[in-house]
């Protein structure tokens, strides 16, 4: 039989912090363009524009804190 290893089945805190500060980038981003489309501030035309646009500003905003 072989032996099993100790280490855990999962990524170092590392990694597993900066993945889920990208998934939370993305989902307030997601949100925030959300927003905009139902005020009629986004339309299909500047929605990668936009979308681009407040996940920079958003991650620029966590990376600063």
């Amino acid at each position: 039989m072989a032996q099993k290893s100790n280490k855990p089945a999962y990524n170092s805190p590392r990694i597993d912090y900066q993945q889920k500060k990208q998934e939370l980038i993305l989902k307030v981003s997601k949100e925030v363009v959300v927003k905009f489309i139902e005020l009629g501030k986004v339309s299909p035309d500047t929605f990668d524009e936009v979308f681009s646009s407040v996940y920079q500003t958003i991650s620029k905003t966590i990376e600063d804190k």
